[in-house]
């Protein structure tokens, strides 16, 4: 099969031809129509993630089954799936009372194993981890719930229960973040949202922002608090630096919910937040790690009536080698919505 290979940290990225996978017990092997460009593998790639070379990246993914390993129950060649990018093992306490986002031998496509980048991928523990793509559900669309826009949902919906009326703002306009003001907006939310970006703040008006802010030079605490009457009732930091989420914390009011979606890797492990607020103002400081695949059902039932339109959300769609190209640059370009891959693509 064709995938594209990281040969080592931060180099170059090459398209060329490798064996391809086949079905573990348990699980299945999936053949890719659309996987999603994320930061986070770009994350993978300048080694803040601990990945065995040569290694193939990709998480958000959707396609169709093409093998199954003994064992599998729920599923046959040919199915229209997507998966979560934290695939727990199926079996352990966290896996049975659908918490598989935090399994403690979770795999993930992309860190953990080889990834999505790649005309087929194997999924593990297929009959916890596996969803069901409707016939209506584009494969870009599927790919894009994976991660990005399953994270901000359970983000809003799971963590920070946010509710019709409430202010919530979202610190960054990538693939999170837009998928976040959508669905925030799709509740009921008033949504601000902030980038460096004038045209990411620009889609999240489309997407539903009642309000957007420059973030390049901006108090904006100050400018939250003046909009919302005295900071909001969520925020959620969707690019993960210090200070990005410090300006997300530091939005809200007296006893709001931050919930931390952009990863934060730092050389010891540890980042800086404003504590003193927290305790001050009974904050609540939150952590999401993506969607389980037993949570999906709500989800789709809302995309599958209109109410969710992940597929707004997808700027283009490029092949492997042009996503090998766009890869190392993304700590530094920045386009409104999301990039799908589709590996068939010569």
């Amino acid at each position: 099969m064709r995938a594209m290979i990281m040969d080592a940290l931060a180099e170059p990225l090459e398209v060329r031809e490798v064996p391809a996978p086949t079905a573990p017990a348990g699980g299945v092997v999936v053949e890719v129509h659309a996987t999603g460009l994320c930061k986070s593998d770009w994350h993978a790639w300048v080694g803040h993630d601990d990945v065995a070379i040569p290694h193939v990246p990709g998480h958000e993914l959707a396609g169709v089954i093409a093998e199954i390993g003994a064992g599998v129950h729920d599923w046959s060649v040919g199915d229209r799936v997507t998966v979560p990018f934290v695939m727990g093992c199926g079996e352990c306490e966290w896996c049975r009372s659908g918490n598989a986002q935090v399994c403690p031998r979770q795999e993930q496509p992309g860190f953990t194993q080889w990834g999505s980048f790649a005309e087929r991928v194997v999924v593990r523990a297929a009959d916890t981890n596996l969803v069901a793509v409707p016939d209506g559900v584009s494969f870009e669309a599927a790919a894009a719930l994976g991660c990005r826009f399953a994270t901000a949902y359970r983000a809003l919906t799971g963590r920070a229960r946010v509710r019709a009326g409430e202010w919530v703002t979202v610190v960054g306009a990538g693939g999170v973040g837009l998928s976040t003001v959508m669905i925030g907006a799709a509740l009921g939310a008033r949504v601000i949202a902030v980038d460096r970006t004038p045209a990411a703040l620009e889609v999240a008006r489309r997407l539903g922002a009642e309000h957007t802010i420059l973030a390049d030079g901006a108090d904006v605490p100050a400018s939250v608090s003046a909009l919302t009457d005295g900071g909001s009732h969520v925020s959620i930091d969707a690019v993960g630096s210090a200070q990005t989420a410090r300006d997300a914390v530091l939005s809200l009011r007296r006893r709001g919910r931050h919930v931390q979606i952009g990863l934060l890797p730092t050389d010891d492990g540890m980042t800086p937040m404003p504590m003193a607020r927290a305790i001050a103002w009974e904050l609540d400081l939150l952590g999401s790690h993506g969607m389980a695949a037993a949570d999906y059902p709500e989800m789709l039932d809302l995309i599958a009536r209109g109410v969710l339109r992940p597929q707004d959300l997808v700027e283009r769609v490029v092949g492997l080698g042009e996503a090998a190209e766009m890869l190392p640059r993304m700590d530094t370009a920045a386009p409104a919505g999301m990039t799908m891959i589709d590996p068939r693509r010569v």
